[in-house]
């Protein structure tokens, strides 16, 4: 099983005394041509979002407002990345399982997919994910 790599990318940042600007393009900035986003927020305290992987989409996370936690396991191996910089985003390969938690007050979490939405894709039991990259705990 290959070692959980977690990459943080630097987004470019311009700042002005004015306000702070951040770019986000695809196939340059970040690794793959942006098919999709979405942004998640109002997320109650003590909840948690993901908790699921993708077979093919791939995905950079970024906190734009607050923090969050994210977990990434890839079947054999489990680290937890704190996001709380708008001009950081977490890339998230295939075949990864995910979870979004300790959501800070007011966060606001974007989320850039290298697919359009597809059910298919989706694997939302942990113990099929297990199955599907090749482990077993």
């Amino acid at each position: 099983m290959p070692t959980l790599d977690i990459k943080l990318i630097d987004l470019p940042k311009i700042t002005d005394p004015r306000g702070n600007l951040t770019i986000a393009e695809g196939a340059g900035v970040v690794p793959f041509d942006i098919k999709r986003a979405y942004w998640v927020y109002d997320v109650p305290g003590g909840e948690s979002r993901g908790g699921h992987a993708h077979k093919r989409l791939r995905q950079v996370v970024v906190a734009l407002s607050g923090s969050f936690h994210v977990t990434l396991d890839n079947g054999s191996e489990r680290r937890t990345v704190l996001l709380n910089h708008p001009w950081q985003g977490l890339v998230i390969e295939t075949n990864t399982w995910r979870t979004l938690d300790d959501f800070s007050s007011g966060a606001v979490c974007l989320v850039l997919a290298s697919e359009h939405y597809e059910e298919d894709d989706y694997i939302y039991d942990y113990n099929e994910f297990l199955r599907y990259v090749g482990c077993s705990k």
